[in-house]
């Protein structure tokens, strides 16, 4: 399927694609709404903002394997570039039951504005393959990444586009990746994919880089509203690499970390959770279902716990109108893609709530990814210190210019994150002009 051929069957420049459901967008429609909300802040770079609306490339393709039990299964997978204006594509690849094309559109459209307001040199992609990686054998993993990997080598590659982990996705899959690629190159290309194993040419400092982010803007933020962190009372959706991580961190700060929800159910204790016992029972248990000392919520309940900081760190579309007026938070940081609804964005804003957008609370990750591209390149790696300083320096001067321009226009952090990004792509955009 041909993106743009789609978008130009719409009735306007400024309509909906054909192919989505207007009364229910999903998260490419979310996306939209955002660039609409920009735009008038883009001055005459407007004239460019359809770049922004249509990404540059979309791959669908099907992946075949063998099962172990000797018959065939196809999964769809894609690979969407979103813009190239200000580099190669970057963006992570998830395998997840629930993917679809809106989805890897969206968060590649994501990921160019991620890269642009912490001023990287990449433009934003992003992958998927809708499966429910659990369902199968290592082995039947392998061969699935492998083979993903060889259709999608048509547009990757260390100057192109460059995949990295994300949902279920882990080092050995990006290791699979870069082997099946170097493979078909007839060259080692460390450079392909971003969060690979250290000996393979990962970076230091790559698994916590995401959690790292989400604190080190949390730190800013809260400075700006006067909020104590070592006083402060903090929830988390989702414990992994991203909610973990963070959870671990305002912890050491001496932030108390009261409530935290995974697909295995939520547990919540008013006195705090000890937070490296509950990473031990993840760890062993694949959930937070089942840690003692602690009392069982509802799904729905755990929005209303009372809190200082609510970090949703899991999936898109997580908080919504349906919830947005249970929070009880000063403070939400996004540690997820897209959690936050525009409908429920306008609930917190006007409830006072301090939005941290995910287009900077989560840029730890690729922040540290392009640390990796670079040390990849020229074969010299940094000590983890290094990488965690330089990492907190570009996090912190993207937060305070991104809040300039809040405080300047009035605007929200998710806007002004948007205005200081989408004018960085049309620039490049207009400066590079049309070819041919």
């Amino acid at each position: 399927m041909s993106i743009s051929a789609a978008s130009a069957k719409a009735t306007s420049p400024h309509a909906l694609p054909s192919y989505l459901n207007p009364d229910h967008p999903g998260p490419w429609g979310i996306y939209l709404q955002q660039v609409d909300r920009v735009t008038p802040y883009l001055g005459s770079l407007s004239r460019w903002v359809e770049t922004l609306k249509r990404p540059k490339r979309a791959l669908i393709v099907d992946v075949p394997i063998e099962l172990d039990n000797g018959t065939m299964a196809h999964f769809e997978g894609y690979r969407v570039q979103h813009n190239t204006s200000r580099g190669p594509g970057k963006g992570g690849v998830r395998f997840h039951q629930d993917v679809t094309l809106s989805e890897v559109m969206a968060l590649s459209a994501w990921m160019s504005v991620k890269n642009a307001a912490v001023n990287l040199p990449f433009g934003g992609a992003k992958g998927g393959i809708r499966v429910d990686p659990k369902t199968l054998s290592r082995g039947e993993l392998e061969r699935l990444t492998r083979r993903y990997t060889s259709e999608i080598g048509i547009i990757i590659g260390p100057t192109k586009d460059i995949p990295a982990p994300d949902v279920n996705t882990n080092e050995q899959i990006m290791a699979w990746m870069m082997d099946t690629y170097s493979m078909n190159e007839g060259a080692t290309a460390s450079g392909v994919v971003t969060g690979k194993p250290i000996a393979l040419g990962g970076s230091l400092g790559r698994r916590e880089a995401t959690g790292r982010g989400v604190y080190t803007v949390g730190q800013e933020a809260a400075q700006h509203i006067g909020l104590d962190i070592g006083q402060a009372r903090i929830a988390v959706q989702g414990f992994g690499n991203v909610g973990g991580i963070a959870a671990k961190l305002f912890a050491q700060a001496g932030a108390t970390l009261v409530a935290v929800q995974d697909h295995g159910g939520t547990v919540y204790e008013a006195a705090g959770l000890d937070v490296h016992a509950l990473l031990r029972h993840v760890s062993e248990h694949g959930s937070v279902q089942g840690f003692e000392n602690a009392e069982v919520l509802s799904d729905e309940a755990f929005w209303g716990v009372a809190c200082d900081i609510l970090i949703p760190a899991a999936l898109e579309q997580q908080i919504t109108a349906a919830n947005a007026h249970q929070i009880q938070a000063r403070m939400v940081i996004e540690g997820a893609n897209g959690p936050t609804t525009p409908e429920a964005d306008d609930i917190l804003h006007e409830r006072g709530i301090l939005v941290v957008p995910d287009v900077i609370a989560n840029a730890g990750g690729v922040t540290v990814s392009y640390f990796e591209w670079v040390q990849d390149f020229s074969s010299f790696f940094w000590s983890e210190d290094e990488i965690n300083a330089r990492l907190v320096r570009i996090m912190r001067e993207a937060f305070a210019a991104i809040w300039q321009v809040a405080d300047e226009h009035q605007v929200s952090l998710r806007t002004a994150t948007f205005i200081v990004a989408c004018t960085r792509i049309l620039q490049a955009r207009e400066l590079r002009g049309l070819y041919p």
